[in-house]
């Protein structure tokens, strides 16, 4: 895959989320502007109610945003509905989840071909693709364990072949290393880093500053504004707003 400059493949324009807690407006997202282009590993940080969870679920459109604009791949998604936007995660998003998500009773082939399932693509197929994502992710000898029979690093390697599967445009990892012991952790992430190598955007949602030096790109939030992003080398003075749960 070539990283591509002259047109973003993912941006947020101004986007703001806010909740209703009784009669008090919380502010998970103050006017935030990103700029992705293909090819980037971004690390996104910052603690605990800083609002880079909201981001993530708001930039891979599991939520939509109370005001703003998100764009992909030059076209404005901001108003899908949610079957609309289903169909896209599907089809130009890959995720990986702290807590791995994986079906307890089915194998490591089976789990990484259920994307393929929902995209109705032909049981010889998705053999065929499921076998080759967990080759890639170091698990050949291990397609037909169950997670249960499997070490965490391994079920999270089964996760991003998931992930891969439908050779996504961008990758969201939420706290990929979380439940992970630190080689684990530490092997995940060169994994990560390899398929950024190999032309993969990654978007990585971590409170670990080792594991977000990682990442060529971090950006890092503090009440729901970004206050500092590598990409520009600049520091943001942010207002002090209430704390909520983000």
């Amino acid at each position: 895959m070539s990283r591509n400059t002259s047109q973003p493949l993912l941006e947020l324009k101004n986007v703001s989320r806010r909740y209703e807690v009784g009669d008090t407006i919380i502010k998970a997202l103050d006017g935030v502007s990103i700029t992705v282009q293909t090819g980037e590993f971004i690390a996104v940080m910052g603690p605990s109610g800083s609002g880079k969870s909201t981001f993530l679920q708001i930039a891979s459109m599991l939520a939509t945003p109370s005001a703003g604009a998100i764009f992909l791949k030059g076209k404005d998604v901001t108003a899908y509905n949610e079957i609309e936007r289903a169909r896209l995660r599907n089809k130009e998003i890959g995720f990986v989840f702290q807590q791995f998500n994986l079906l307890p009773r089915t194998s490591a082939l089976d789990n990484v071909k259920l994307p393929l399932v929902y995209a109705r693509v032909t049981e010889k197929d998705q053999s065929e693709r499921a076998k080759k994502m967990l080759e890639i992710v170091g698990l050949a000898d291990r397609m037909k364990n169950t997670p249960a029979q499997l070490s965490g690093g391994q079920q999270q390697r089964v996760a991003i072949a998931r992930a891969l599967i439908n050779d996504p445009s961008i990758i969201f990892a939420d706290e990929p290393t979380g439940n992970l012991d630190t080689k684990s952790g530490h092997d995940i992430i060169a994994l990560l880093q390899d398929l950024h190598r190999n032309g993969k955007t990654i978007i990585m949602v971590t409170h670990e500053e080792d594991i977000a030096k990682a990442a060529k790109r971090q950006i890092r939030f503090v009440d729901g504004k970004i206050v500092h992003d590598t990409q520009t080398d600049v520091s943001i003075s942010s207002k002090s707003t209430k704390k909520g749960k983000r």
